[in-house]
């Protein structure tokens, strides 16, 4: 298996390491020390793919053309994050079951369902509304 980031694998492995000579009484510290990388590392990701599509947006507007009408995103986006998610679900799973019981984990799931119905419905188009004279008035 190819590590996609060194950078997290070299995190995960402290994280395994720790928890080995620690014990698992600082599982939920530990799990909680590596997500809180893991949501760095993708935040991180998420705002260089932001920049990136402002930039390509402000190219086309200073070209005075119109982007084309493309999905919004392809297959292997919404396969990964639906991998991602159902992989990060295990460790938030845990983490809601031990401190919060059976209703740390509907909270839990009811949160993994809403980000993924979310991200589901970006590509949906929304009702626009056309600005009135009186949206500028005070």
């Amino acid at each position: 298996m190819e590590a996609r980031d060194p950078e997290l694998k070299k995190e995960l492995d402290a994280t395994l390491q720790a928890r080995n000579e620690l014990g698992a009484d600082y599982d939920s510290a530990l799990i909680e020390s590596f997500l809180e990388k893991v949501e760095q590392r993708l935040d991180s990701t998420v705002d260089r793919r932001v920049r990136r599509q402002l930039a390509e947006k402000q190219m086309v507007a200073a070209r005075g053309s119109t982007p084309s009408a493309g999905p919004v995103e392809g297959f292997g986006e919404r396969f990964g994050f639906g991998i991602v998610s159902l992989a990060l679900a295990i460790p938030l799973t845990a983490i809601a079951v031990v401190n919060a019981g059976f209703g740390g984990l509907v909270v839990c799931w009811i949160g993994i369902v809403a980000v993924n119905a979310v991200h589901a419905s970006r590509g949906l188009p929304w009702p626009s509304r056309r600005r009135t004279e009186s949206d500028w008035e005070d």
